[in-house]
């Protein structure tokens, strides 16, 4: 039990920090571009919820195993979510809390879900 539980914190652990560390990279890029050819805030809002919902996805895939996936894949999508969020409201110097964060929270936890679940099915364990 107690190794299954820290294999799953562990699993959680490199799906979140990989997702965030996507996050800041790829938006950084993505906001140097974007504001070049875009000048238009909404465009820059769209891409990084773009990128936060490839990367909710990706990692669960990458790095859940088989127990309990999809309950792990979730809790990475929901904690990769809050410290993307925390990380770029330490960067922008500035931090609000919406309710379009509670949709962000939402489709990221399902996306988690189903990256772990397909992750599990790509990898036949």
């Amino acid at each position: 039990m107690e190794h299954s539980l820290r294999r799953a914190v562990v699993e959680i652990l490199l799906s979140t920090l990989f997702y965030a560390l996507f996050c800041l990279v790829a938006m950084a890029v993505a906001a140097v571009f974007v504001r070049a050819y875009v000048p238009s805030a909404g465009a820059v809002s769209a891409i990084g919820w773009a990128i936060k919902c490839a990367g909710s996805f990706l990692f669960p895939l990458i790095f859940v195993r088989r127990e309990r996936a999809l309950v792990k894949g979730v809790v990475a999508g929901l904690c990769g979510a809050l410290v993307t969020m925390l990380l770029f409201a330490a960067v922008g110097g500035g931090f609000s809390l919406t309710a379009l964060f509670l949709v962000e929270l939402l489709v990221c936890g399902v996306l988690g879900g189903l990256g772990a679940l397909a992750g599990v099915k790509l990898r036949r364990e």
